[in-house]
């Protein structure tokens, strides 16, 4: 089986720079045509057996942009990190704020966003929600999967524990994705589709 996660395109957040998760914006005339540039280089394969999004616009949308009208699977644990009273602000507009500060500081992953979720919150929603593409897929050869950066590094950061990789090394650009290719003893490998193209 082969597995897709490819980010949304970008958004008006995205390139302000905004804690943007539970926020549900649209892609941004720039993300759109980016989304198109991809589709012309051949970064994404041509089709799938199935189609999950998290259901947010940005995702859907990007997902209508590639493959048009098809039927897909929404998975809303797939959605981005929720940063609660942290949404739609600037790093500079919240350091002031001890809130904001015991949250950046944290090393548990246990402190949550005021209003949000915490790292460890995020990570089990993500990753059950990962759990169910690969539950409902194991009868097909091909699945491709539209969310969030956020939600893809978590869950590289899950499968591939000993890739020496922080967990940020594993972000991707809006756009962008990975392959996860699993052979039938369950082993998984990936590749950067950027590095297919």
């Amino acid at each position: 089986m082969v597995v897709y996660l490819i980010r949304h395109g970008k958004t008006a957040a995205t390139e302000q720079k905004l804690y943007c998760g539970a926020t549900d914006l649209p892609l941004s005339d720039d993300g759109v045509a980016y989304i198109k540039y991809l589709m012309a280089e051949g970064v994404y394969p041509p089709a799938a057996d199935l189609y999950f999004t998290s259901g947010m616009k940005r995702a859907e949308q990007t997902l209508s942009l590639i493959y048009g009208q098809v039927n897909r699977t929404i998975l809303p644990e797939l959605a981005e990190y929720n940063f609660g009273d942290f949404e739609m602000q600037l790093h500079e507009q919240l350091t002031n704020r001890c809130d904001y500060q015991a949250w950046i500081g944290d090393r548990t992953g246990r402190i949550a966003c005021p209003g949000g979720e915490s790292r460890e919150q995020f990570a089990r929603r993500v990753l059950a929600g990962y759990a169910q593409i690969v539950e409902i897929s194991r009868e097909v050869e091909t699945v491709l999967a539209i969310c969030h950066g956020g939600s893809i590094t978590c869950i590289m950061d899950y499968l591939f524990p000993d890739a020496q990789k922080s967990f940020y090394d594993w972000y991707l650009a809006p756009g962008h994705g990975y392959k996860l290719t699993y052979d039938k003893q369950g082993s998984c490998w990936y590749t950067k589709l950027l590095e297919e193209a």
